[in-house]
Order: structure tokens, then C-alpha cells, then sequence
């Protein structure tokens, strides 16, 4: 690609510029972890096991929950983006691709931290599937997303709204428009699956700072989701579902 861009320059419309009201969430969700992470004393686990913070949701909790799935369904996000970024010129979705990157690896160290602070794994153990924090048969077999049925590990699909290893591969290959499209569908579907698992956690987390994210989750993605619409339309295409 020989055409750059600067990603820092403001929006050329109003309806570009709702991009960044996912920004809010970073600075203020920084400054209430620090004070949470202050407030919580570390106590040794019996078994000898890492420290696991007084206080903190228990590993099966939905906020451990919440904070492993959606930091592994953050990272594709940004792992979209990046590969977009380098197969299209135009501004409007390499701005786009730059503002979901960026937010998303912010929000995803949060979540990730408050794992360490809680001194619980990043992982969740034994076979309990991703999304059962959700409740409803979320993490039983196939999930809804996109208008399409995955099984859970299928192709890499692990949950709702992810794309599957051949999708990435075949974004990796388009140029241009087509995989401008391809992204707008392939993030459409990501978002909805996100807004889903953000609203579950801020009905179901305990933890007040992690349901003050996930609430922005929902507000900023919601409306990422409508300007996508738009700039698919503008492309003479629409959304998978």
C-alpha cells in the first residue's frame, strides 16, 4: 500500500466523530481500577496457588467471566483492524479500523489486569465453555451471530459474533473495496456479538467498575454499529444479518 493517512486527524462529518465516544471509558476506567486495586488486600490462597485478591468475584463469577471471553473476543477485533488497515487506502474505514483497534487493546489490558489484580487465571479452567458466565444455554453448543450458526471451537468460532480462521484468511487476501465490505460485515457481526456479552455483564457483574465498562461497551459499539450500516450502504452492500 503506498497511500497513508494520518489516524489522528479529527473525522471528516459529525456521524464519523461518534467513533470516538468510546474513548471515555478508558481514561475514567483507569483511575476507578487504581482505586479498586488499592482498596484490595492480597491474601494467599490455602493450596498455594497465586495470591487471589480479598474481595475479588470468584472464578466462575460473571465478571472473571466477562473479563477473560471478552479480552479474547477484543483481541480478533483488533487483529481485523490492523489487517484491513493495510488493505484498503481509504480514510473513512482506516480511521474506523484505528479507533476500534486502539479502544478495544485499552479496554482489553483493563480487563486483563483486573484479572491479575484478582489474582485469577486468564483462562477459564476445566470444561466449562466460553459465555456459560452468561447464563441461558450461552455456552452450550452453537452460538448465534451474524445471522449464521458457529459451533463453539469450530474453524476457531469460540464465540458469539467471532469470525472464523478462513474469514480472517480470505480479509487478508481482498483489496480495496471488497475488503473494506468484507470488514464492515465481518466487525458488524463481531459488535453485535460484543454488545450482547457487554449487556449480559452490565445486568450480572458485580464489580461496579466493570459494569460501568461494559455499559460503555454497549454505547460505543451500538454506535459503531450504525455508522458501519451507513458506510456499508454507501458501498452499495449491507450487513450478513
Amino acid at each position: 500500500m503506498t497511500g497513508t493517512t494520518d489516524p489522528t486527524d479529527p473525522a471528516p462529518t459529525a456521524e464519523r466523530r461518534k467513533t470516538a465516544r468510546v474513548r471515555w471509558v478508558a481514561g475514567g476506567t483507569v483511575a476507578l481500577a487504581l482505586l479498586f486495586a488499592g482498596a484490595a488486600a492480597v491474601a494467599a490462597r490455602e493450596d498455594g496457588s497465586a495470591p487471589r485478591a480479598a474481595g475479588a468475584p470468584a472464578p466462575d463469577s460473571a465478571d472473571a467471566g466477562f473479563a477473560r471471553d471478552m479480552a479474547v473476543h477484543h483481541q480478533q477485533a483488533v487483529e481485523m483492524s490492523f489487517i484491513v488497515r493495510d488493505r484498503t487506502e481509504d480514510e473513512d474505514v482506516r480511521r474506523l479500523a484505528y479507533d476500534i483497534a486502539n479502544t478495544q487493546a485499552n479496554q482489553r489490558g483493563m480487563l486483563l489486569g483486573w484479572l491479575d489484580l484478582w489474582g485469577l487465571p486468564k483462562v477459564a479452567g476445566g470444561d466449562r465453555p466460553p459465555m456459560a458466565w452468561m447464563g441461558g444455554g450461552e455456552g452450550d453448543g452453537g452460538h448465534e451471530h451474524g445471522g449464521h450458526q458457529a459451533d463453539r471451537g469450530s474453524d476457531g468460532v469460540l464465540m458469539a459474533g467471532m469470525a472464523s480462521r478462513a474469514e480472517l484468511e480470505r480479509l487478508a487476501r481482498l483489496d480495496g473495496r471488497q475488503a473494506e465490505v468484507f470488514y464492515l460485515q465481518l466487525m458488524t457481526d463481531h459488535h453485535k456479538g460484543g454488545v450482547a456479552m457487554a449487556e449480559a455483564c452490565a445486568s450480572r457483574c458485580a464489580v461496579p467498575v466493570e459494569q460501568r465498562l461494559a455499559q460503555g461497551m454497549v454505547e460505543g459499539q451500538q454506535s459503531e454499529l450504525g455508522l458501519m450500516r451507513d458506510m456499508l450502504t454507501e458501498r452499495k452492500a449491507r450487513p450478513r444479518s
